[in-house]
């Protein structure tokens, strides 16, 4: 039976709680240094607790140590580990090879992760990532579900991570350098000023407009909610929801509707699949894609490449379709559809100039709309969408999920008293109580029955109570609820948290290091160009290389983005794909408003556009 795992973001512990009750089995959160996220950091402390919380039910947390390092950090990067180590993590996730250098001791540090920064798109990367001790590696966004196959075909004992749903970076992770070259913050450091949301104009080599002041390169958000069975019969094993910079209701939000799905999965396939954890979530909202946070969403590359995958007209949220604009007054409006509104609603729609417009609701009668100001763009029959749905956040605001383990317990008397026994899943956890027996005056079991339910706020529920038919001793109440204590207390004593130990794919890893390890490994640089990323003196060692190469340090000649994306092929300009043969001459390049320019190379052969600093 292949367990399946659904990860959260965590941008804090108290994000990192709601993805636990919220059905999430593992979730990812940033230290205070060093994570792709520079924009939040969590203490060791507060990762010490959401460990705590997540290994009740089984849950684990990763930490993420991905960003390229210098080499005055390395010291501290050293004692980072070992405080997590200690703490209890449940892996690391790393881009940087100097962090093998600084971790020797396999048999102390918490599993390692390969990040999305280190850019895994083939088998071969995979392999070579597994012979490193890699026990996971988290696949490139760009991946179709063939080739996420073809990688668990290939290398079918590691396991495989893929994102499922939010933003969509649109070159391929690690090997964007625009935001460094450009603002001097590296999203190799965990600093991306997003330039891929930035305003564009396309010209050609001879300076014509192709496009003006449109956002070329942003992308909409990624939704696989409808996927995921394939994405499971492909060999993923963990689903990864993005979003470390995204607020609480978001993450209650998405996280609930994707371990929904899941769980659908698990019921049609009960022999084939289960949860990686523990628990059953109760929810006090019915979990909905469309009301959160988002651009609007595509599958991306899932089953090939496709047309709709950019935002060309915003790179800002545009939520749920709602409606039509019916009725124009001066102070208000009506709108056409079956969404109910709220005061307070954000709301937006593109405007004759595909430009998006938004405004708050002060005031709803039914379906008639009363804005703080009219917006002077609203026409009849305009297309309106809800970006701040204020009925949802509230529910959202409040507690909102129960997370319980169900058990199944179990009494039968001994010889100086009773054994009581809790049951979970094919885990037992026995309890020897030494109590006189005593002849029950009257059937005693709808009373046992009741009092030892009574597991109140506890992470157990009782499904149920077995007690032998022939049954018929009197048990206190008093007893009963001290029996009931301390089973509970004896399964926190005694960690049984559901805590999985090291998995076969961790054994493989540490089998491949210690069979593979060297003092340097080969980087295969005629398949993975990654050099550009070497910032340190042990990465260099590691990679066999003459000098520290990062562009964060020294700049660089080579593309500052790679990506699948293609904007010819976007604006039906891709002969290859059936486009028709466009009239521009080419090189095109992007051309910001301050007037920098960056020239596009489309690698048809590899069906990639490569960006370059003019």
């Amino acid at each position: 039976m292949r367990a399946l795992e659904l990860l959260a973001p965590a941008k804090n512990l108290e994000c990192g709680i709601a993805a636990i009750d919220h059905g999430a089995d593992a979730v990812y959160i940033g230290a205070t240094r060093f994570g792709a996220r520079a924009a939040v950091g969590n203490t060791v402390e507060d990762i010490h607790r959401l460990c705590d919380y997540a290994h009740t039910f089984g849950a684990k947390v990763y930490v993420t140590v991905n960003t390229i390092l210098y080499d005055n950090e390395l010291e501290n990067v050293r004692q980072l580990l070992q405080e997590l180590a200690e703490i209890g993590v449940d892996a690391i996730l790393v881009q940087d090879m100097a962090v093998l250098q600084l971790t020797i001791d396999r048999s102390v540090l918490p599993p390692l992760h390969a990040s999305t920064q280190t850019d895994n798109r083939t088998p071969e990367k995979v392999s070579w990532l597994r012979d490193l001790g890699f026990s996971r590696v988290v696949l490139a966004r760009e991946l179709s579900v063939e080739e996420i196959a073809e990688i668990h075909h290939e290398v079918p004992d590691v396991e495989l991570e893929v994102f499922v749903h939010g933003a969509l970076c649109v070159s391929y992770s690690g090997q964007c350098y625009a935001s460094q070259h450009c603002f001097g913050r590296s999203a190799n450091r965990g600093e991306c000023a997003q330039f891929c949301r930035m305003k564009f104009s396309l010209q050609d080599a001879e300076g014509r407009e192709v496009e003006h002041d449109r956002y070329l390169l942003s992308l909409k958000d990624l939704n696989q909610s409808d996927h995921m069975e394939e994405l499971i019969e492909a060999g993923a094993t963990s689903f990864k929801i993005e979003g470390r910079l995204k607020d609480v209701s978001y993450v209650k939000n998405v996280t609930a509707a994707y371990s929904q799905r899941l769980n659908e999965i698990i019921r049609r396939h009960p022999d084939q699949y289960c949860r990686s954890s523990s628990g059953r979530c109760t929810y006090t909202f019915t979990p909905d894609l469309r009301r959160t946070f988002n651009r609007g969403y595509t599958t991306y590359f899932l089953h090939g490449r496709q047309p709709d995958i950019a935002s060309f007209d915003t790179p800002k949220a545009i939520g749920e379709f709602v409606g039509t604009v019916k009725e124009l007054r001066s102070d208000s409006f009506n709108v056409a559809g079956v969404a109910s509104f709220a005061n307070g609603d954000g709301l937006c729609f593109y405007d004759e100039d595909r430009q998006l417009e938004g405004f708050r609701a002060n005031r709803v009668v039914g379906n008639r709309i009363y804005p703080y100001r009219m917006p002077s763009g609203l026409r009849p029959g305009t297309r309106l969408y809800r970006n701040n749905d204020q009925e949802f956040e509230r529910l959202l605001s409040k507690p909102s999920a129960t997370r319980k383990i169900p058990i199944r317990l179990a009494l039968r008397p001994v010889e100086d008293g009773y054994e009581l026994c809790a049951i979970l899943h094919a885990l037992s956890f026995t309890l020897y109580f030494t109590f006189e027996h005593q002849q029950a005056q009257k059937p005693p079991h709808d009373n046992i029955r009741l009092q030892l339910s009574k597991l109140g706020d506890t992470i157990y529920t009782c499904e149920e109570v077995d007690i032998p038919a022939d049954f018929n001793y009197f048990i206190p109440n008093s007893v009963l609820s001290e029996m009931r204590r301390q089973l509970v207390e004896k399964m926190k004593t005694e960690n049984l948290e559901l805590r999985t130990e090291r998995s076969d794919y961790q054994t493989c890893a540490d089998s491949a290091y210690r069979s593979n390890h060297t003092s340097q490994f080969s980087p295969l640089t005629s398949q993975f160009e990654y050099l550009n990323n070497i910032s340190n003196r042990l990465a260099r060692d590691f990679y066999g290389a003459k000098e520290l190469t990062a562009y964060e340090l020294k700049g660089g000649s080579g593309p500052i983005m790679q990506c699948r994306h293609c904007i010819r092929y976007a604006l039906g300009y891709c002969v290859k794909h059936g486009g028709q043969r466009p009239s521009w001459r080419e090189p095109l390049s992007l051309v910001l408003g301050d007037g920098r320019r960056f020239r596009l190379e489309f690698d048809c052969k590899n069906c990639q556009m490569n960006v370059y600093a003019s």
